[in-house]
């Protein structure tokens, strides 16, 4: 359940991730939650048809949590419907500020600290609250899905759903819609005990509409900020052959010039951070995603794996290239997916 930028966060992180000599929150079991049994598989279905569509096509606006183990983050985001176009403003709230600007598939995050603009095009569509981005029919065939207890988030009366996975290659979901429109208020991830990994919910929402200024840059003035195009363009990686886990399906191969980040106590001369081009492999379940990055691997780099929060990350060394394979899912996928990479011979 990815939020907006944390997948540039994750770009840059990967020149010092693996550089040489460098508890989950409880939750509620997806077991334990009461179904009711006039609920079948298909109106459970029928409901996450809705909350998709209400994520998409509504006008709302409020404050989300983010929480993972005793890490907390509060952003705030704003989304209108114009015409056939959706506008979305999200804004950090913790630490330094940061805002990012959507319009349909093209994002700008606004950095005043560097005054700096970095524009992107979205590589995935799984953004909270809008996260679900499969075919609800298609669930079914990992995922057993049941309704459990009425619920009230943000003050609002909610009706919860279970995603229950059916292997170990894929974390189980807990949804709470609100009842009235269909969006989702509150998601969290589970591990294979039902306990919770993280969470995203909202503290307060309005539903309705919404003025159209509020989804404008705070930054009326740039003049002067440095605005950075990510260069990504489409690319064909046929000659890697990665095998994901069983539903999971290849949405985007693209190459992109990304950024690393400066050294700390760099001279302002030196915080121009240096850029390297890596090649990513998307693949998507439809609620999480799995990247294959593939780079030169002339850098000096360990070997190893790491966590953050439902985050599995590996990096290893093949041949001439640096793999990283990053993903929301249990790490026995992460390793299986970096363990069937190949390069095919010519």
């Amino acid at each position: 359940m990815r939020q907006t930028g944390r997948l540039l966060g994750v770009l840059s992180f990967l020149s010092v991730l693996f550089a040489p000599s460098a508890q989950a929150a409880d939750g509620a079991s997806a077991s334990s939650v009461p179904a009711s049994a006039a609920q079948t598989s298909a109106a459970v279905q029928a409901q996450l048809r809705k909350l998709q569509t209400a994520a998409q096509r509504l006008s709302y606006s409020g404050t989300f949590v983010y929480q993972q183990a005793s890490q907390m983050r509060t952003s705030r985001i704003t989304h209108i419907l114009s015409g056939k176009s959706e506008l979305e403003k999200l804004e950090v709230l913790d630490g330094k500020p940061r805002e990012y600007i959507r319009n349909d598939d093209d994002v700008a995050c606004y950095i005043p600290d560097s005054k700096t603009v970095l524009v992107e095009k979205r590589v995935t569509r799984d953004v909270f609250p809008a996260i679900l981005g499969a075919n609800p029919d298609d669930l079914v065939h990992h995922y057993t899905l049941s309704a459990g207890a009425d619920e009230r988030v943000a003050g609002r009366d909610c009706q919860t759903i279970v995603l229950e996975p059916k292997d170990k290659l894929r974390y189980g979901y807990r949804f709470w819609a609100d009842k009235d429109s269909g969006l989702l208020l509150r998601a969290q991830t589970l591990d294979g005990r039902g306990e919770m990994v993280e969470q995203i919910s909202f503290t307060q929402i309005e539903i309705g509409p919404i003025d159209r200024a509020r989804v404008r840059p705070s930054y009326a003035d740039t003049h002067g900020w440095r605005i950075e195009k990510a260069a990504m363009s489409p690319v064909d990686l046929s000659g890697w052959s990665v095998t994901p886990p069983p539903g999971f399906r290849k949405v985007q191969e693209v190459r992109r010039m990304i950024s690393d980040t400066a050294p700390a106590g760099a001279s302002p001369a030196q915080n121009r951070p240096a850029e390297r081009e890596v090649s990513q492999i998307v693949f998507s379940d439809g609620l999480a995603a799995i990247s294959v990055f593939i780079e030169p691997g002339s850098q000096n780099r360990n070997e190893g794996a790491i966590q953050q929060g439902a985050m599995n990350i590996v990096g290893r060394r093949q041949g001439d290239y640096w793999l990283t394979v990053v993903g929301e899912v249990p790490a026995a996928a992460i390793r299986q997916v970096s363990n069937s990479i190949e390069l095919k011979s010519k």
